[in-house]
């Protein structure tokens, strides 16, 4: 269930100091909707948040999409090191579900089929639920070498409602490590979630 006081928290946060990796900087607000990003969750539409706390998550493993074994390492990487230890419960479904009351929540998938040509990866919204909320994300990253910790941990991060600097509150660089965690964007991802990421999705979910 999402947090109905999440307003108030984030205003508190922006309002508070936390020291993060040395460096002090006032809390920022990196999870959809920030003062900076209010657009509301819609069918096509890539950053919404997932429906509640409890996520599960497939692996494309046939077909046009399927992930090598490599690339199936490093989403459970991001999900176990990442995100598991944040308040959303997370597990794997083996048998995922793409209609009705509980489909599966993150669909991830290897290609580049609708990718721009400068596009390392994309996820979006295929079922809101309400305005700021997606009952089920797809997640595709090319192969090739794209599916790295970062990039994972990343595009994992849009599918729970992150985005990326110049959106947050404050608004911070996109390059803001410190801040953004791994949803820095550029060349080089921060490898991590972050705290101010770990934070914003705990007071979320």
């Amino acid at each position: 269930m999402r947090a109905t006081s999440r307003g108030k928290v984030a205003i508190a946060a922006a309002a508070s100091w936390v020291l993060l990796t040395g460096t002090a900087f006032a809390a920022t607000d990196t999870l959809m909707p920030t003062r900076n990003y209010t657009y509301y969750c819609g069918s096509g539409h890539g950053i919404c948040q997932t429906d509640n706390e409890t996520l599960t998550y497939y692996m494309d493993s046939g077909g046009t999409y399927e992930l090598e074994s490599n690339d199936r390492y490093y989403v459970n990487e991001t999900v176990s090191s990442d995100y598991a230890p944040t308040d959303l419960v997370i597990s794997y479904d083996s048998s995922p579900s793409f209609s009705g009351d509980a489909e599966t929540d993150h669909i991830w998938q290897e290609g580049s089929t609708g990718l721009s040509d400068d596009a390392a990866g994309m996820t979006w919204c295929n079922d809101a639920v309400d305005l700021y909320a997606c009952d089920q994300h797809y997640i595709r990253i090319r192969g090739n070498g794209y599916y790295v910790g970062s990039l994972t941990c990343h595009e994992m991060g849009h599918g729970v409602g992150l985005v990326h600097g110049d959106l947050a509150y404050p608004t911070r660089s996109r390059t803001d490590v410190a801040a953004m965690g791994c949803m820095v964007t550029g060349t080089a991802y921060s490898p991590d979630l972050g705290t101010n990421n770990f934070n914003n999705i705990n007071a979320t979910y």
